[in-house]
């Protein structure tokens, strides 16, 4: 029987330090003062060139990232292999403003394609469009505006981006998340991912698009994006999640009086999310899924309709992921029961990963009952191995 309570399995890949880390750093994100107090300290040291770098990577930097590099990320790739975990390199860089910050960024996403071609533990790359693009840009194509001579030029730089990344992911045959974004350039984004599953998902998904099911409107795209690929002929991929900006969208929605996009309720977000996943398990013949999600409830429906449609655990349209650091009750425990399952183990240079290290300090802090939970698995771990 599958269950997540089983913290034997959940941190069988953690030495009595890393629980200890664990604890302690989950521990403080459930301070919000703390958390609030510790991002303006960090970010003030860091830009005032103070020597911190050293403690962020033994502590916060260690529990969410694999490494500077790639090669950095070889220990973590290799540890999560053990436990049939694959690893989902994504170059967590962020605030790039430049064409060649913008190149740069492909040419590294790229390299994570080909470093996945040579290792069966790297099952998906990944990407965000604001690594290759001005938001500025993608905002003005998603509302349409009319873009200048100059800006039409540098919107097919960033196609040419897209599509060098995404022919390399299908040239070797590794699937690619394209990750979702706020929702005033997402209209932007689906549209390339939509033109890169048309040219790369003939023969099988290697192009995914991200659906933030914390939107009214995405179980509804969702399905229109079937009937996309239907017609087209492509398979569809589609990575689920709830969302990440539900503040920052819901802000703005009352700064310029509009209907914010998002749901008015998590129960709400849940329903869609979960109708979602049956859904897609109900066209499973042309969709491929990755269920990103930190959600017991969600990850315990995915696996069993898997079940009731006889769809095998293994299946290769079918993974759950969820991020390096976090809910590993989650994923290894899904692991070890055969399901398909990936990590998202973000990496880059320290001070240039700090803002996506904040983040997830504050998701922590923010979503009611996650540290909770991650801390109450940890103590019960803690307690069988009599480590007090």
């Amino acid at each position: 029987m599958l269950s997540f309570n089983n913290t034997e399995i959940a941190f069988s890949g953690k030495t009595k330090k890393d629980l200890n880390r664990s604890y302690w750093l989950f521990k403080m994100v459930s301070n919000p003062a703390f958390v609030s107090i510790g991002k303006s300290l960090t970010t003030f040291a860091i830009n005032m060139h103070l020597p911190i770098k050293g403690m962020i990577k033994a502590t916060i930097f260690k529990q969410f990232c694999g490494g500077e590099n790639i090669e950095e990320c070889d220990k973590a790739i290799q540890e999560l292999g053990k436990f049939n975990i694959g690893t989902i390199l994504d170059y967590s860089v962020e605030g790039k403003e430049t064409e060649k910050d913008f190149d740069a960024c492909a040419t590294e996403t790229i390299a994570t394609v080909a470093k996945a071609k040579n290792d069966t533990h790297i099952p998906f790359c990944v990407f965000k469009v604001t690594g290759l693009a001005r938001f500025e840009i993608l905002e003005k194509v998603t509302s349409k505006q009319a873009l200048t001579t100059e800006e039409q030029k540098e919107f097919e730089r960033i196609q040419h981006r897209v599509n060098s990344i995404c022919k390399a992911a299908h040239d070797a045959g590794i699937p690619i998340f394209i990750d979702a974004e706020e929702s005033w350039i997402q209209t932007a984004i689906d549209d390339l991912a939509n033109e890169m599953m048309r040219l790369y998902n003939i023969q099988k998904p290697i192009v995914y698009n991200t659906f933030q099911l914390y939107r009214q409107d995405r179980l509804a795209f969702l399905k229109k994006s079937l009937e996309l690929a239907n017609t087209g002929n492509y398979f569809l991929g589609a990575k689920l999640v709830r969302g990440a900006y539900m503040e920052k969208e819901r802000a703005r929605a009352i700064e310029k009086n509009y209907p914010s996009p998002i749901q008015d309720t998590k129960e709400h977000t849940d329903k869609d999310y979960d109708a979602a996943l049956l859904f897609c398990s109900e066209n499973i013949s042309k969709i491929a899924i990755c269920a990103g999600t930190h959600n017991e409830n969600s990850s315990m429906k995915l696996a069993e309709l898997m079940k009731e449609k006889n769809i095998n655990s293994d299946h290769p349209n079918i993974y759950f992921s969820q991020l390096l650091g976090m809910s590993d009750h989650i994923s290894f425990n899904l692991a070890n029961a055969g399901y398909n399952v990936a990590k998202y183990v973000p990496y880059g240079p320290v001070n240039e990963v700090l803002p996506y290290l904040i983040r997830r300090a504050q998701e922590n802090t923010s979503v009611k009952g996650q540290t909770g939970r991650e801390l109450s698995l940890i103590m019960k771990e803690k307690e069988r191995r009599k480590l007090g």
